[in-house]
């Protein structure tokens, strides 16, 4: 138990400047460090949802911060992980293996649940499958991971980031466009590849990754004042993204389809990371891959579930409910998964 003088500090320290949060316990409270960082990354987030909720900010002012996280920290930081990093011991291919086959598995009950369980279409079965394996790995993801595992932890994320958003887009693409032209038998490759190509090429995520995989290539080091540069963008990319995220909420509501997006929310935030830690278990991942993956799985569905049915042009409701009702759950369900993944990996 800490002395109330003492500093209990959580956060994310990576190469650069370090950012800390401070947080000072009365002596008689005993916390974990994973609930007090919990506590500390969604209540960012819940700042930034209650700023909008009393009107102390405009929601706009959510989409400006978001649009900078994602197109200038988030990709900095990325950058900076993948041209410095070093992976040794990430096992990727059994990290993506763990991962993808608890996505897979968790897309295909949601894809289920929505046509046979609640009678909905193909296509919006693709809309449920999506939203029910699509975790929030880039807003919520990566601040989290600093937070509990620090920079070896979000290391290992990266592994994950780099190919999560252009497989999943791509799979969605895909699966839409198969159940759409079913009726008629024409599946057009050239039209899901433009589309897969319009959604990931231009995406800041992929370039500060690309980026940051050619310079360290090049073996070169940066020039100091570039790494101070890109420090001091990519240290504010974190509580910035969870600030931003919850202020964003305020644009996305629980407008029906309670009950649906209800069970999407129980197959998002308990089969899939039940399923990668069994897949991590078989496979003998690292205790750090392995806590990551499970880490990672249980985290809820993100915007880009509901971008996806907003293109599709069906299941957008479904989308916003699924995501609202995740997010406000993964609260108390990541806390539990924390504490498998701790208990069983070490």
């Amino acid at each position: 138990m800490r002395n109330t003088t003492e500093r209990q500090e959580s956060g994310w320290t990576a190469s650069g400047t370090a950012l800390r949060v401070a947080v000072r316990w009365p002596n008689r409270w005993s916390v974990s460090p994973v609930v007090e960082t919990i506590v500390f990354v969604f209540g960012l987030v819940a700042l930034g949802y209650l700023a909008g909720l009393t009107g102390y900010l405009k929601v706009q002012v959510g989409d400006a911060l978001t649009e900078f996280a994602i197109g200038v920290a988030l990709p900095l930081l990325l950058f900076r992980t993948m041209a410095g990093a070093d992976f040794h011991g990430s096992a990727p291919w059994a990290l993506w293996t763990a991962y993808f086959s608890a996505a897979a598995i968790t897309w295909i009950a949601g894809h289920l649940a929505m046509t046979r369980i609640f009678g909905r279409d193909p296509q919006v079965g693709v809309v449920g499958g999506v939203a029910a394996a699509y975790s929030n790995l880039v807003l919520l993801g990566i601040p989290f991971m600093l937070g509990v595992f620090g920079q070896d932890g979000f290391e290992v994320l990266s592994l994950l980031v780099a190919i999560h958003m252009p497989l999943m887009t791509m799979t969605s693409i895909i699966l839409f466009d198969v159940f759409g032209h079913r009726k008629n038998g024409r599946i057009s490759a050239a039209e899901i590849l433009r589309a897969f190509l319009r959604r990931v090429l231009p995406n800041s995520l992929m370039i500060g990754i690309l980026a940051g995989v050619l310079w360290r290539l090049t073996g070169l080091q940066l020039p100091h004042f570039v790494d101070r540069l890109i420090d001091s963008l990519a240290d504010i990319a974190g509580p910035l993204a969870l600030f931003a995220m919850g202020l964003g909420l305020r644009k996305f509501s629980i407008s029906g389809n309670v009950l649906a997006a209800a069970v999407l929310s129980f197959l998002k935030l308990f089969l899939m990371p039940a399923v990668a830690l069994c897949a991590s278990l078989l496979l003998d991942l690292p205790p750090m891959t392995a806590k990551v993956a499970v880490a990672a799985a249980a985290l809820p569905s993100g915007v880009n579930s509901y971008l996806l049915a907003v293109q599709f042009g069906t299941g957008q409701g479904l989308a916003s409910s699924q995501m609202t009702i995740a997010t406000l759950c993964a609260v108390f369900s990541t806390a539990l998964w924390l504490t498998v993944a701790h208990a069983v990996f070490g």
